[in-house]
């Protein structure tokens, strides 16, 4: 069963992407971590933490305490078991060295927050960014 990790320790994000998805029928287990720390413990099945099946998509805020989202996107790409994993970053940050680090880590896209799908058709590449996470998620799995 795909699944959706949802890095992020703000609470009306949380619930902001919640919504989202419900808005969309997007009906799939969305697993939160608050940092990245915690995220990597619920992927690994460490720090007391059960492991979680490998998500379909994960969605990765940059600004976080403990483990930003950029270092733990460092962390994943190090990890055979982990590199091919489809993140995609969230953030309200339009800097671009933010975009230019995570480029570097290959990231799938981008989503600017606060998180609202109806505004996909305005601007340039978040659309494609978007398109694509909705693709992800509807996958079957008949691999």
């Amino acid at each position: 069963m795909p699944s959706i990790l949802l890095v992020e320790d703000d609470q009306m994000d949380i619930m902001n992407v919640q919504r989202e998805l419900r808005k969309n029928n997007i009906d799939l287990p969305l697993h939160i971590a608050r940092n990245g720390r915690e995220a990597l413990n619920m992927l690994r099945g460490e720090g007391g933490q059960t492991k979680i099946e490998l998500p379909r998509v994960v969605m990765l805020d940059i600004n976080m305490p403990r483990m930003n989202g950029l270092e733990l996107l460092e962390q994943l790409r190090s990890d055979p078991e982990f590199v091919g994993l489809n993140v995609f970053i969230m953030t309200t940050s339009d800097l671009d060295t933010d975009r230019l680090k995570a480029k570097n880590l290959a990231v799938s896209g981008y989503i600017i927050k606060p998180l609202n799908f109806d505004k996909f058709g305005e601007g340039g590449s978040t659309v494609d960014g978007f398109s694509l996470f909705l693709d992800l998620l509807m996958l079957k799995d008949n691999q």
